[in-house]
């Protein structure tokens, strides 16, 4: 039975935003707006590491995307790049599906994978409602969305119930580097330097401003682990990358 509670956890909500359902409209409205420069800004305001970060969570699940029968689902999955990069460690018959409630994204998601061939089947999806059915997947990712979701509890339980027992949650989130000199560096970049790039790029200053609101707001690693546990999860654990911008948690279904 899928641990329940009467509150949860609220996620991110941006300033002014009172509840969870105007969160989350507030949100699709936003990203829907910068979709046409989503991966040009994410490229250039993270000097391409990103692609790097994706490519590495495709690796860490080579053997489950090997898996023939393997049904794989990645959630606030954007314009499709995390979905792509598990197609290339695929084997033939592995279904991989991506999800995300803001449109535009996912019409600039299916032309990538048609200009690269890539077999991937994207649905407009709500990551806290999802439309499939229980234990319908080997690994559920989420890469840099879940910090969106206006409940972190729920967001959480609905992964744990999509997912086959024995699979593996994998969410990849920003997080705020410990070090004092590098993470001096690096919030001065992220609070004052790239809103200011992201609103001259893409025309939009609040979805710049919102991004580093957010991360500052996301739970640290460790209270993202203890939420693992106490939503059902067994051997959760996390790993922080390049200098601690990043964290890869990873969680599996007993």
């Amino acid at each position: 039975m899928i641990p329940t509670s009467e509150s949860g956890v609220p996620g991110t909500r941006p300033e002014g935003v009172r509840d969870e359902r105007e969160a989350a409209a507030h949100v699709r409205e936003m990203f829907g707006r910068i979709a046409p420069r989503y991966d040009l800004l994410n490229h250039l305001l993270s000097l391409d590491i990103d692609k790097m970060w994706r490519r590495r969570v495709a690796r860490r699940f080579r053997e489950t995307l090997g898996n023939p029968a393997a049904r794989v689902l990645d959630l606030c999955c954007g314009t499709g790049d995390l979905a792509l990069a598990f197609c290339k460690h695929a084997a033939g018959g592995a279904e991989i599906t991506g999800s995300d409630f803001v449109p535009e994204m996912l019409v600039r998601a299916r032309a990538k994978a048609a200009a690269s061939g890539a077999r991937v089947t994207f649905v407009e999806a709500d990551a806290l409602a999802l439309p499939f059915g229980d234990e319908s997947f080997d690994l559920v990712s989420c890469s840099f969305g879940f910090r969106n979701l206006a409940n972190y509890e729920r967001g959480l339980l609905e992964i744990w119930r999509v997912l086959k027992p024995g699979g593996a949650a994998a969410i990849l989130e920003f997080a705020e580097p410990r070090g004092k000199i590098f993470g001096s560096l690096y919030r001065f970049y992220f609070r004052r330097v790239l809103p200011r790039l992201g609103a001259l790029i893409s025309g939009n200053g609040s979805a710049y401003t919102y991004l580093p609101s957010s991360v500052s707001k996301f739970p640290s690693p460790e209270t993202l682990q203890a939420q693992f546990a106490k939503a059902g999860y067994t051997d959760a654990r996390f790993e922080r990358w390049t200098g601690g911008i990043v964290t890869l948690h990873i969680a599996r279904k007993a």
